[in-house]
């Protein structure tokens, strides 16, 4: 049994990801392992839909955004990054200032 630890990928480096993911980078993103992920997939028990072109399995990125509560981020939009803190204090800015 593998017992290694998988560090899950940062919010940057997600948004960072390319259209069509590899299997094993939609794992780091998820923060579970190899041999996890690929069970999962096997076992059609993989929370999210995969492409197979061969033997190769990728996970689109929209999908991986998706499920992970960032495809309303700028970034994921094409803009900057910024800190959650920001974002916050922005829309609450732009609440505030619609009550008006």
């Amino acid at each position: 049994m593998n017992t290694k630890t998988t560090a899950a990928l940062t919010e940057a480096e997600v948004l960072a990801l390319p259209a069509m993911t590899t299997a094993e980078q939609a794992f780091a993103a998820l923060g579970i392992g190899r041999d996890l992920g690929y069970r999962l997939i096997r076992e059609r028990q993989f929370p999210l839909p995969t492409v197979a072109l061969g033997r190769i399995i990728r996970v689109r990125r929209t999908d991986l955004l998706a499920f992970l509560g960032l495809e309303n981020t700028d970034a994921a939009r094409g803009g900057a990054l910024t800190a959650s803190s920001e974002r916050t204090t922005d829309t609450a800015a732009k609440q505030i200032g619609s009550a008006r």
